[in-house]
């Protein structure tokens, strides 16, 4: 068996800085481990030049980056993105060969084909993989787009394989490890892991003259056409909660037409992160709609960007799915069912601030203590480095929090000054 170059991959086609919170995740993951070990990460950017992007922040350092060039985005044509998709593939597995990782995190970004490729790779060379599904293919197309019977079989073939040979496997919810268990037989151990986000920075903490916020993609899985319409009907009926909405996706047009018909209606249309945490943070209410079936292949990201942002949480799904009991379990606001009435009933009783007990809580007390801490970058972090058996220290994971948003601590590494604590030294 051919020597290890390195002792960790991370394939993923989202990174930093295109990637806003999973890309700032995995860099930090990288800049971690790289504190003690030798740390590829193979991904795509926009021009190929994510090393040089990188140096100019004062980020990544010694993380080896092995990117190609980006053909594609989230408004590119499926045909184009499926072919992006294969040059990634064929990237990742040359990229693979070249420095002969002993372990490789994956996920599902793109889905399926690289995950496949990442354990060809595994298997041929004995190095070991961890499987990151961040949602579950081809399932989760298939609600948006009806794929040809013959390929929808051969993907699911192809993913319940990897599944099947991976070290460990890391998802969203219940719901999600249910059916990968269901679906592959696999027999790996599967952790539950939340998606991190941008905390609110302390000491910016806005009065909340928000009532009602919509942040994230606007797409076909999150009812947006039952949204617009109950907002409609609700203003009409002469409600008095206002809305506000930022993101892209394929109702955008019908959003900015809403915000035009009522002036209680405001379109930001997409911002930075930090900026939407922002934006989110200055609302009493944040919007979480989401289609039943699609809570049993993925889980909506935006839900935790919500809670670190103080707000409550109104979704609009079925009372069966695990976004319904997520809110519930962890009381951080209200379920409607999806449907105009239950809807509306839910505006009214938010405008009258008519919600039960269980809905009050968030932010008040200290029972969603645990559930903030999960959603911090620093524990993403260290619990990836737990399940995949990679030693660190925790002052690695907060110096590598430092380093990614001080610029100074960077630069104190670069030069090889000792990062302390002090009146007059790096914090």
């Amino acid at each position: 068996m051919l020597k290890k170059k390195a002792d960790l991959a991370i394939v993923n086609r989202g990174f930093w800085p295109q990637s806003q919170v999973i890309g700032e995740a995995l860099l930090r993951l990288a800049e971690t481990c790289a504190m003690g070990q030798r740390v590829v990460a193979i991904t795509q950017s926009e021009d190929g030049r994510l090393r040089q992007r990188l140096e100019q922040a004062d980020r990544g350092d010694g993380v080896k980056v092995m990117d190609c060039r980006s053909r594609s985005n989230s408004a590119t044509g499926l045909a184009k993105r499926s072919l992006d998709a294969l040059i990634f593939m064929a990237w990742t597995f040359i990229s693979l060969i070249r420095c002969r990782p002993a372990k490789v995190y994956v996920s599902t970004n793109p889905p399926v084909v690289v995950p496949f490729i990442v354990m060809l790779y595994c298997k041929l060379f004995g190095a070991r993989y961890y499987y990151h599904l961040q949602d579950i293919h081809p399932e989760a197309a298939h609600i948006v787009v009806r794929l040809n019977p013959l390929l929808s079989k051969v993907l699911t073939w192809m993913d319940c394989l990897t599944m099947r040979y991976a070290e460990r496997l890391i998802t969203l919810s219940e719901d999600m490890r249910h059916c990968i268990r269901e679906r592959s037989n696999t027999q790996a151990g599967i952790d539950l892991l939340d998606n991190p986000a941008f905390p609110v920075e302390q000491g910016t903490a806005a009065s909340r003259d928000g009532d009602v916020v919509f942040c994230g993609n606007a797409g076909r899985l999150q009812r947006i056409p039952l949204l617009l319409d109950v907002i409609r009907d609700y203003l009409k009926q002469g409600g008095s909660l206002r809305f506000t909405f930022a993101g892209a996706g394929v109702y955008t047009s019908q959003i900015a037409g809403l915000a035009e018909e009522f002036e209680a209606v405001t379109y930001h249309g997409v911002v930075p992160a930090p900026e939407a945490v922002a934006l989110v943070n200055r609302h009493r209410w944040a919007l979480l709609p989401i289609d039943d079936e699609v809570t049993r292949y993925a889980f909506p990201s935006k839900s935790s960007a919500y809670v670190l942002s103080g707000c409550r949480i109104l979704a609009i799904c079925g009372r069966g799915t695990s976004v319904a009991r997520w809110v519930e379990e962890h009381e951080v606001g209200l379920v409607a069912e999806p449907n105009k009435e239950s809807v509306i009933t839910a505006f009214k009783q938010m405008e009258l601030n008519d919600i039960p007990e269980q809905g009050q809580n968030f932010g008040r007390d200290t029972a969603q203590q645990p559930l903030m801490e999960r959603l911090q970058f620093s524990y993403f972090t260290e619990r990836l480095c737990s399940i995949m058996g990679l030693k660190i220290s925790r002052s690695a994971a907060t110096e590598s929090s430092a380093y990614a948003t001080n610029p100074l601590v960077a630069k104190a590494r670069k030069s090889g000054k000792k990062v302390t604590k002090g009146k007059d030294e790096l914090v």
